[in-house]
């Protein structure tokens, strides 16, 4: 019988495999678990990336390998200011944010004042903290659980927990690692307009385009050196069958900046490192980006890019006319339009069947266009995922 992670490789290479590999979802707000827990689940904390559902639900998963690609040392956390209400603070990156006290979690917060507004400041900032510092970037306890087959968060350097043993079995992570697809992504600071913009801000940076461009084209230099660098210490301990780019650089109208504008500042960088990439043995590059993205596929296809999440259907993302226009040259992973699970029952099927012929097409993994919000019942939920696995053949 295939693992996992030949199921996965293979679906990405438009094969069709028994049972059909299945992830349903990627994230779970905290909110929903709260909001779950009142309509019958009665299982273990979920966390945000909902641990325990997995198992709960025999799904697929993909095995994080990364190591963190933002500031190391990351920023110390500082009040600087509040009231009864909000909360002045800097982020582990570097950015002074404005947020409820209450709700902080699932509400947006308001950016005050980035990192860089001159060269000179991110050259100190590339210099102190976007170097290598391969003993930091690469912790022991990055070490230790990579070694152990599971690394439970990626979401900043000082944000990776442990796992003992005992709390392997109640989030479930029996699975063997080598039977699992590795996942490395460079979550939040793996890209050319998604790093940029969190040391820079997105009118700051959308402007520098065009007011400071040597600027530009050196933070994009230095982005692909420390990618190619930070990859290439993570495969001295582990082996990788899919990168990830990161970029949320688009809205639900298009995208941030002109795309042959980026295009023309982004593209080489892009495919060096997807040359360096593929050089490595690893074949499927994939790149997260909410928002409408149809203006910009063709730049990342160009650069060596094959396979994009998560299609946001509420920015007009649409899978079944992205796979009629790319064939082939793009896996999808993603698409299913969330908003269809809140009233459930026939409006749910008829989002899933919708995108079922791209499973008997290939080169297609049926997953919610993003998170799981509170507003999706538990009981929705669950009909979901056992409506998608009786479509796929898989109970």
């Amino acid at each position: 019988m295939l693992t996992s992670r030949e199921r996965f490789l293979q679906t990405l290479e438009f094969r069709q495999v028994e049972p059909k590999w299945f992830r349903a979802y990627a994230f779970v707000w905290p909110e929903t678990e709260g909001v779950w827990r009142t309509q019958g689940y009665e299982g273990p904390e979920l966390g945000w990336h909902g641990e325990g559902l997995p198992e709960r639900f025999g799904l697929d998963e993909l095995m994080r390998v990364d190591a963190w690609y933002g500031p190391v040392p990351e920023f110390a956390y500082e009040v600087i200011a509040e009231d009864e209400r909000t909360r002045d603070y800097i982020n582990h990156e570097g950015i002074l944010m404005r947020e409820f006290k209450e709700r902080s979690d699932t509400s947006m917060p308001q950016f005050i004042k980035f990192p860089v507004e001159t060269p000179e400041e991110f050259e100190t900032l590339a210099a102190e903290r976007l170097a290598l510092n391969a003993n930091q970037r690469l912790s022991a306890e990055w070490k230790r659980q990579i070694k152990e087959g599971r690394l439970h968060s990626v979401a900043g350097a000082a944000n990776i927990k442990a796992i003992a043993g005992e709390e392997r079995k109640t989030v479930g992570l029996e699975t063997d690692a080598d039977e699992l697809p590795r996942f490395c992504w460079a979550d939040r600071w793996g890209g050319f307009f998604g790093s940029l913009r969190n040391m820079m801000g997105v009118q700051n940076l959308c402007l520098a385009f065009y007011d400071q461009p040597a600027l530009i084209e050196r933070m994009m230099e230095e982005r692909a050196d420390r990618i190619i660098e930070i990859t290439a210490e993570i495969m001295k301990y582990t082996a990788i069958d899919m990168f990830g780019w990161w970029e949320d650089m688009a809205y639900n109208h298009g995208p941030l900046v002109d795309p042959e504008m980026y295009r023309k500042f982004a593209f080489k960088h892009y495919r060096r490192v997807n040359d360096w990439l593929r050089s490595q043995g690893i074949r499927h590059i994939w790149l997260d980006s909410d928002g409408d993205i149809n203006s910009l596929i063709p730049i990342w296809l160009d650069s060596g890019i094959n396979a994009l999440w998560p299609f946001e259907c509420q920015a007009g993302m649409d899978v079944v006319a992205v796979r009629e226009k790319y064939g082939r040259d793009l896996a999808i992973m993603g698409g299913i339009n969330k908003r269809a699970l809140i009233p459930g029952g026939e409006a749910m099927r008829q989002e899933v069947d919708r995108v079922m012929p791209l499973v008997e097409q290939g080169g297609y993994i049926p997953e919610l266009d993003h998170s799981v919000p509170p507003d999706i019942s538990w009981p929705n939920f669950c009909d979901y995922i056992e409506y998608v696995d009786f479509r796929l053949g898989r109970g």
